[in-house]
């Protein structure tokens, strides 16, 4: 896996900074920017799989880009539909630690509940870190919303390659601290750097589902 070359693949393209460019000035616009560029990141990733010469997609498919870029948000929302449900449940229980009229075990089981449910939180969230970068790799691959929540093709790419998908998840801790430059640098900069990040990540995750598809295929065939 060529993990630096997604960071500086963008500048090969002639028009990198126009691609870039356009999806700064959308970021500008809420909540539609943002599924735009997620729509535009899918087609990164899909062009990172099917070897596209140029990789950095362009931006001549709008409403192709809007509509990808919402079924990547219902994949994430699904995804982590478990720790919204928890951290509801979370909401109900912590209250009683704090409730001056409760008896010290009530107390004591209200925070010994918050402690044993973070902790699955946590947990739960890095398994996120690894199989939602999967799932939109494989809808990417087949261009089939449903095949993202195909969980047994999905956990067998993170099985066959875990650690390109620690790759792409260094890759969104490195993503996250260069949006952070941007912050520095105002408005302009943060909507900038979040471009440039979401091109990273798509050409992470289409890079990470090739590795994994060609370690299935490398995989022994047990004897019958």
């Amino acid at each position: 896996m060529e993990f630096g070359k997604a960071f500086v693949y963008q500048f090969e393209d002639r028009e990198w900074l126009k691609k870039l460019g356009i999806g700064a000035l959308l970021l500008l616009i809420p909540l539609l920017g943002q599924l735009w560029i997620a729509g535009w990141a899918l087609e990164i990733t899909k062009r990172v799989i099917r070897r596209d010469p140029e990789p950095l997609a362009d931006w001549n498919d709008f409403g192709g880009y809007l509509v990808r870029g919402f079924q990547v948000f219902i994949i994430f929302f699904v995804y982590a539909l478990p720790i919204i449900l928890v951290s509801a449940c979370v909401s109900i229980i912590f209250p009683s630690a704090f409730d001056p009229s409760a008896s010290s075990d009530v107390a004591a089981s209200a925070w010994a509940a918050f402690a044993c449910v973070n902790c699955v939180i946590i947990l739960y969230s890095i398994l996120l870190a690894f199989f939602i970068p999967a799932a939109l790799g494989n809808f990417a691959a087949k261009e089939q919303f449903g095949a993202a929540f195909r969980f047994g093709e999905v956990w067998g790419l993170v099985r066959a390659a875990p650690g390109a998908y620690i790759l792409v998840f260094l890759g969104y801790i490195l993503t996250g601290l260069i949006a952070w430059l941007g912050v520095i640098l105002c408005v302009i900069g943060v909507v900038i750097t979040m471009s440039y990040a979401q091109s990273v990540m798509g050409n992470l995750m289409g890079q990470a589902y090739n590795v994994a598809t060609a370690e299935q295929q490398l995989e022994p065939v047990e004897a019958v």
